[in-house]
């Protein structure tokens, strides 16, 4: 029997993450120069970090020999989320903390339930517990609550969602997204990914943690990488029970988030004014975008993230001829939709950038 053989018959059949690609590999690939290209793959912030984090980063270095201690990002995320200390579970991305749910409530003879064109993580977390993965059709690209309440199953144990979505931007408002949580049983627990929730329009925005005090078995998911621009020091955290927190702790990594990025994001909590430019930038990128995809006459899905998801005639050959002009963008092939790609919204000359090669590769 080989190696491969003596492996888990679940983990040999999942397809490992593909990420953006990163600017060095296309510099290697083109034979480009690093400051030639524009990555607009990833979600990332174009401002960059937080000039805070920044400034607690380069304080924080001459602590480097000691291990980590989570205590002040706790307490920063309680004070900042009103949920007590121990209902906080800290992780090495929000990516991290998906991985702890499906660690303590999957295994084989269970399934998770999340909708057709979901974040890649979500089955695959679910695949490497051992558990089967069941996809629901979506509706508009976007949630089906009605029938991901009825794909639930005896067996299922987690039910994954994200709002807004990713990689559509679609959004369920929440009032019907508390109807739905509301309606699931109570012994399946609800994973909301709220990646992208600094972005959305006040008007849209509620503060979910209050749903927690009547809902147990739900999991909120945030991240540090996308509006606070940490996305290259790994920083996540979970607001859920003090139940499933201590669940979670159990198998959680000791010292699975390193010294800078814990202190990077206590300041990161505290720059507001930097949350508002990149708020601001966002809301401005994403009409320049679309504004641009319209005059091109291509289609788009409304987008309430960071991104925008666009089809194209021939998708696979435009990424290519928009990776020759050193423009990165997001192949989605491998979320079921092969006709598209995805943008993230740059900084005002990126955009510009991307909406001319663009042009030249249609």
């Amino acid at each position: 029997m080989t190696l491969s053989e003596q492996s888990l018959p679940y983990v040999r059949a999942i397809s490992p993450y593909q990420p953006g690609k990163p600017i060095t590999e296309l510099a290697r690939e083109m034979g480009l120069a690093v400051a030639q290209i524009v990555k607009l793959a990833s979600n990332e912030n174009p401002l960059g970090m937080s000039p805070k984090a920044r400034a607690a980063v380069l304080a924080a270095v001459d602590d480097l020999a000691r291990y980590p201690d989570q205590f002040a990002l706790l307490q920063a995320l309680s004070e900042h989320s009103g949920v007590g200390v121990g209902q906080i579970v800290l992780g090495n991305g929000s990516n991290d903390v998906l991985d702890l749910v499906a660690r303590v409530f999957l295994a084989p003879g269970r399934s998770a339930v999340f909708a057709q064109y979901a974040f890649a993580v979500y089955p695959l977390a679910t695949l490497a517990a051992g558990a089967e993965p069941i996809a629901v059709a979506a509706r508009d690209y976007g949630h089906d609550p009605a029938a991901m309440r009825a794909a639930v199953r005896p067996d299922t144990r987690v039910l994954w969602i994200a709002n807004p979505n990713n990689p559509t931007g679609t959004f369920l408002p929440a009032p019907a997204l508390r109807d739905f949580i509301v309606s699931l049983p109570r012994d399946v627990v609800v994973v909301l990914d709220e990646a992208y929730n600094e972005y959305l329009p006040p008007a849209e925005r509620v503060d979910t943690t209050g749903w927690l005090a009547d809902r147990p078995n739900l999991v909120i998911t945030r991240t540090f990488s996308k509006i606070y621009g940490l996305a290259g020091l790994r920083i996540g955290y979970a607001l859920t029970s003090p139940e499933i927190a201590d669940l979670m702790n159990r198998v959680r990594q000791p010292f699975n988030c390193n010294n800078l990025a814990l202190a990077a994001a206590v300041a990161a909590l505290d720059d507001h004014r930097f949350v508002a430019e990149s708020y601001a930038l966002n809301r401005a990128g994403m009409e320049q975008i679309v504004a641009g995809l319209k005059r091109l006459g291509l289609t788009h899905i409304p987008s309430h993230g960071n991104f925008l998801t666009f089809r194209l005639a021939d998708a696979a050959q435009t990424n290519q001829r928009l990776l020759r002009q050193g423009v990165i963008v997001r192949p989605i092939a491998a979320y079921g939709l092969p006709d598209w790609l995805r943008v993230t919204i740059g900084s005002e000359s990126e955009n510009r950038r991307f909406l001319a090669a663009l042009e030249v590769a249609l």
